[in-house]
């Protein structure tokens, strides 16, 4: 999992025109898709409307020149969190319907509904849409440079400062992790290896955990001296530069925010 982390920042750090753009860009086209698609009706006109959106990113997708395996693998990862969460509403009578037919019974008296199958494939639809431009985002813009956008759009400096810091050494703390990982390998330690003692394995895995706790615990107290001798204190803030956005950016956001409620009302209508 860690190791994704790296993967994902190098593909942010691409060359492409979806790349290029402001991060501000992307994150207001980012929430309106992900208002829209939430603050949508549950009904099944949200089909025509995950429809439009999926088509929508496809294009942006495409124009990043990033590989289609990189969103399935990325998508997968997050699939386990939502799918749980979608399939069991076919158990259940949802408050969205006045009338249910069963589809089928299952033991101990547990029923399919047939409403209950319609209202998981709206959420499904819902969750596919919202967490593509969530993957398409964070694949496209790096982790400092959305930082740096979210305070140009208003964010407060405490919060900007905070997760500043928290981005740095997440990074520095990776490292370190993979070095110590790198180290057992090198001794040959496998903790899935069933030829190794339970015992033995544990312990190694306990002296890691706390050899990273020890590591990470010493380098936040060299950071902070090292901030308190720059001064470092309260009112200290991270500096971001002013931006203005170009006008092509201009006409990407405008025509963007455009499109998605008129997705919407379109969707509806029909």
């Amino acid at each position: 999992m860690i190791e994704d982390l790296f993967a994902i920042e190098q593909s942010a750090q691409g060359t492409s025109p979806v790349h290029r753009c402001d991060a501000r860009v992307k994150l207001l086209i980012t929430l309106a898709v992900i208002i829209t698609v939430v603050a949508f009706p549950y009904t099944t006109a949200v089909y025509r409307l995950g429809a439009a959106i999926l088509l929508f990113f496809a294009a942006l997708w495409t124009a990043s020149g990033l590989s289609p395996t990189i969103y399935l693998k990325r998508f997968l990862l997050i699939l386990p969190f939502g799918f749980f969460l979608i399939f069991f509403q076919i158990f259940f009578e949802n408050p969205h319907y006045t009338a249910f037919h069963p589809l089928f019974a299952l033991p101990l008296g547990i029923a399919v509904y047939a409403e209950s199958v319609e209202f998981a494939s709206i959420l499904a639809v819902k969750f596919l849409a919202c967490i593509s431009f969530i993957i398409l985002l964070s694949s496209t813009t790096t982790m400092q440079g959305m930082l740096e956008g979210a305070g140009r759009l208003g964010m407060p400096p405490e919060f900007t400062l905070v997760l500043g810091m928290m981005v740095r050494y997440l990074f520095l703390f990776a490292r370190i992790y993979l070095r110590v990982k790198a180290s057992l390998e090198t001794r040959c330690f496998d903790a899935f290896d069933r030829s190794l003692p339970y015992r033995y394995r544990l312990q190694t895995l306990a002296y890691t955990i706390g050899t990273i706790f020890l590591r990470s615990f010493e380098q936040g107290e060299r950071t902070y001296t090292s901030m308190r001798c720059r001064g470092y204190g309260k009112d200290s803030h991270l500096f971001i530069r002013k931006k203005p956005l170009l006008m092509s950016e201009w006409v990407f956001l405008a025509t963007s925010l455009t499109l998605v409620p008129a997705a919407a009302v379109t969707a509806w209508l029909l």
